[in-house]
C-alpha cells in the first residue's frame, strides 16, 4: 500500500508539472456545462420514470440484452466518458445500494436543484473586485447556495419533515410484515402490500406488482422473530443464496421452496435416506493432504515416495472410516476434492458436493446450527448437521441439491425456505431479482429510525397507535422548543407527489417565516423556497399525462392543510378495495390510471373511491434529498478538468466494452 500511495504521489507531482508546461489540456468548467451534463442524464431516465414510464433495453456486445426499469441498473449500464457524469452516476449508486430506491428522482432532483442555483446565480452575480469574470461570480454564488443547502438540510430539513410530513402518514408494524398474506378485501390492514405494491409497480410494471409484494410478504412471514431489522437485514446479506433463478418459465411459477437450494449437482451419487434423518458436515479444506504446499520443499530418499503415498492413502481411509462412524453421509465441500476421496467417498455410499460458494455454506451454517469443519481428524458433535432430506431438484435445465433442516428450538430466526424467481428470459429473471432484491433494501431502510430534533407534539404523535394519524400543532417548528428524538421506524406516507406536495407547502411557511423575522442580505431567495420549488418537479413528472390533475392536486391539498387543523388520515374500505384519503379530492385521471381520491372526514360516505397509488418511505425519501444535496454540494465544487489518458483509464475502458454484468457489485466494493 505503501508504495501503491508513493506511486499516486509521484504521478500528481508530474501531472501539476505538466499541466504548469501546458503539456495536459486543461478544460475550466462552468455552471451551464455541471447543468447541461445533468440533463444529459434526466433526459435517459424520464424513460421510464413514473407511473408512464416504460423499460429500457440494452443490448451487450456479446449479444445479451438487458431489460430493466431500474435507474440504477440503467446509470449503469451507460458507457459515460465525462468525469462529470460518471460522478454524479456513482453518487446515484451509492444511494441506491443503501435505500434500493429513488435513482430516477435522485436524477430529476439533482437536475431542478441545478436549474434552480443557475438560474439564482445569472440573476444575483455581478463582476466585482474578488471575480474577474461573470462566469467565476455564477459559479461562486452557485457554490454559496449549494452550501447553504446542504447546511439547512442537515439542521432543519428533519424538523420540518417531522412537522410537515409525519403528520400526514402513518406506521408500519412488523406484524404488518409477518402476517400471514391475503387478499386486500379480506384484512384490515395491508399497508405492506401496499408499499411493496407501489414500488414493484415502479420497477416492473402494473402487471407483476400485486404478485411480487404478496411474494415478498410471504417470505416475510416465515420470520419468527419481533425485530424487523435483524429479519430484514437478514435476508439482504444472505440473498445470493436464498433465491434461484430460473429463466424460460412464466413469472407465475415463482414461489418459496422448504429448505434451502444449494447451486451445486452431486459430485457422487446422492444418498438413499429412505426417509431417514440424513447427517452431513461442512469442510472448508481438502480431505486428501497435499504432497507439497506452495513454497515447501520435500526431500525423500530412494524408495521412500511410495511409502509416502501409501500413508497418505491410509490417512485418507482413516478419515473416511472416521466419518462412517459418526453417520455422516453428506459432505459439502468449499473446494474440489481429489480423484481418491471422490472414489472412496461412492465406496462408502457418502456424496460429496464440491465447491459450494461461501454465501451458501454461511447460510448453511446459519440455518443448521452447525460450524464448518477445517480439521477433519477431529470433528466435534456440533459440527454435524441434521437433515430432514438431501436430494437432487430439477429447476429450469439446472439440477441442484436440496436439502430440509428438522425442527431446532435454538434456530428461532426464520423457518428455511427457499426463493425460487423464474422469467421468460435472462433477461427478464435478471430484472425480477435486482427488483426484488432492493425491495428489500426499501423496507429496510424504511424501518430504520431517521433521528433528527422534532417539536414535543410530534414526539407525542409518534408514540399513537400505527392505525390513527400523527397529529401536531399548527405551527412552525422554530415555533416550538426542540428536543432530541428518534422518529417511528415504518413511516409510510401516500404516493404519487403527497411527500413533496406536503414538504413543498411546510418549506414555504419556513422561508416566509424566516423573512419576518430575520433580515436577510442581497436578493438571493432563502434556500428553503428554491428547494421547495424544485421539490415540485417530482408530481409535476408524475402527473406529466395530465397537467390539470397535478394543479388540482396541489390546490385541494394546501386548501385541507390551510383550513383544517386535523391532518389527514389512512382510512381502509374493505367492499371497494380501496385506500380513501382525507383531506384531498384529486381529480380521476384516464381509464386504467390509478390515483388517490380524497374527500373530508364528514363527506367519505357521499364519495365515489378509485384505486391508489400505493404508500412510500418517509425515511427513503428523506435520505434521498440529503444524498441529492450532497451531491450538487460536490459538483459544484469542481471547477477545471484535467483531460489525461493513462493506461489505467484505457484499460478499465476495454473492461466496461466486454461486460456490465458485474457494474453493482462493483459499486458495492
Amino acid at each position: 500500500m505503501e508504495e501503491e500511495d508513493l506511486r499516486e504521489q509521484q504521478h500528481g507531482e508530474d501531472l501539476r508539472d505538466m499541466v504548469s508546461l501546458g503539456m495536459v489540456p486543461v478544460e475550466r468548467l462552468h455552471l451551464k456545462h455541471v447543468l447541461q451534463t445533468v440533463c444529459v442524464l434526466e433526459s435517459v431516465i424520464l424513460r421510464s420514470f413514473g407511473p408512464e414510464g416504460g423499460q429500457v433495453l440494452f443490448i451487450r456486445d456479446t449479444g445479451q440484452a438487458m431489460l430493466s426499469r431500474s435507474g440504477a441498473r440503467i446509470l449503469a449500464a451507460l458507457r459515460l466518458e465525462h468525469p462529470l457524469a460518471r460522478m454524479v452516476v456513482e453518487c446515484v449508486l451509492k444511494h441506491s445500494i443503501i435505500t434500493g430506491d429513488g435513482s430516477k428522482t435522485f436524477i430529476l432532483l439533482l437536475a431542478s436543484l441545478l436549474r434552480m442555483i443557475h438560474a439564482t446565480a445569472c440573476k444575483e452575480s455581478n463582476v466585482s473586485q474578488t471575480y474577474s469574470s461573470r462566469d467565476a461570480a455564477e459559479a461562486a454564488t452557485a457554490r454559496h447556495l449549494a452550501d447553504e443547502l446542504l447546511v439547512f438540510a442537515l439542521e432543519k430539513l428533519g424538523d420540518l419533515i417531522a412537522f410537515g410530513v409525519v403528520p400526514y402518514g402513518c406506521c408500519l408494524s412488523w406484524e404488518d410484515f409477518t402476517a400471514k398474506t391475503q387478499l386486500p378485501a379480506q384484512t384490515n390492514n395491508h399497508c405492506v402490500q401496499k408499499v411493496l405494491a407501489s414500488f414493484f409497480r415502479s420497477r416492473l410494471g402494473h402487471t407483476h406488482c400485486d404478485f411480487f409484494s404478496n411474494l415478498t410478504c410471504e417470505l416475510l412471514t416465515q420470520f419468527k422473530n419481533n425485530q424487523p431489522s435483524l429479519s430484514l437485514q437478514f435476508v439482504n446479506d444472505n440473498l445470493p443464496a436464498l433465491h434461484t433463478p430460473v429463466s424460460g418459465f412464466p413469472i407465475s411459477c415463482s414461489r418459496l421452496i422448504e429448505g434451502q437450494i444449494i447451486h451445486r449437482d452431486f459430485a457422487t451419487p446422492c444418498p438413499k435416506t429412505d426417509h431417514q434423518p440424513v447427517k452431513a458436515v461442512v469442510f472448508t479444506g481438502y480431505l486428501q493432504r497435499k504432497l507439497l504446499i506452495a513454497g515447501e520443499v520435500l526431500e525423500l530418499e530412494c524408495g521412500n515416495i511410495a511409502q509416502f503415498n501409501a500413508w497418505a492413502e491410509r490417512s485418507l481411509e482413516c478419515v473416511i472410516a472416521n466419518l462412517q462412524s459418526l453417520g455422516i453421509s453428506v459432505l459439502l465441500s468449499a473446494v474440489k476434492q481429489s480423484a481418491a476421496v471422490l472414489a472412496l467417498a461412492s465406496q462408502a455410499d457418502m456424496c460429496i458436493v464440491e465447491c459450494v460458494s461461501e454465501d451458501e455454506l454461511s447460510l448453511f451454517a446459519q440455518l443448521s446450527g452447525a460450524r464448518p469443519v477445517s480439521d477433519c481428524s477431529m470433528i466435534e458433535p456440533d459440527q454435524i448437521a441434521t437433515l430432514t432430506f438431501c436430494r437432487p431438484i430439477l429447476l429450469g435445465a439446472h439440477r441442484y441439491v436440496h436439502v430440509a433442516f428438522h425442527d431446532s428450538e435454538e434456530r428461532v430466526m426464520v423457518t428455511p425456505c427457499s426463493l425460487v424467481i423464474c422469467g421468460p428470459g435472462e433477461g427478464h429473471t435478471d430484472q425480477y431479482v435486482c427488483a426484488f432484491r432492493d425491495a428489500i433494501r426499501m423496507l429496510l431502510s424504511t424501518w430504520e429510525p431517521m433521528s433528527m430534533t422534532a417539536v414535543r407534539a410530534s414526539k407525542r404523535t409518534l408514540q399513537s397507535n400505527k392505525s390513527t394519524s400523527l397529529h401536531t400543532e399548527n405551527q412552525l417548528p422554530d415555533a416550538a422548543p426542540f428536543q432530541q428524538c428518534v422518529l417511528e421506524p415504518g413511516c409510510v406516507i401516500p404516493a404519487g407527489g403527497t411527500f413533496e406536495f406536503l414538504l413543498n407547502h411546510v418549506l414555504l411557511q419556513h422561508g416566509r417565516s424566516s423573512s419576518i423575522s430575520h433580515d436577510t442580505n442581497m436578493g438571493i431567495p432563502a434556500v428553503s423556497q428554491l428547494l421547495a420549488k424544485a421539490l415540485l418537479s417530482v408530481p409535476r413528472q408524475i402527473y406529466f399525462h395530465s397537467p390539470r390533475c397535478f394543479l388540482q392536486t396541489q390546490t385541494r391539498l394546501l386548501s385541507f392543510i390551510e383550513n383544517h387543523s386535523h391532518p389527514l388520515s389512512l382510512i381502509h374500505k374493505q367492499e371497494h378495495n380501496t385506500v380513501l384519503v382525507q383531506g384531498q379530492d384529486v381529480c380521476p385521471l384516464e381509464e386504467g390510471k390509478q390515483s388517490i381520491h380524497c374527500c373530508r372526514e364528514d363527506d367519505v360516505s357521499s364519495k365515489n373511491f378509485i384505486l391508489d397509488l400505493g404508500l412510500e418511505s418517509v425515511s427513503c425519501k428523506y435520505q434521498l434529498l440529503l444524498s441529492v444535496l450532497q451531491c450538487v454540494s460536490s459538483l459544484l465544487r469542481v471547477d477545471t478538468m484535467l483531460c489525461t489518458h493513462t493506461a489505467l483509464h484505457t484499460q478499465s475502458r476495454r473492461l466496461a466494452n466486454i461486460s456490465w454484468e458485474d457494474t453493482e457489485d462493483e459499486a458495492e466494493e
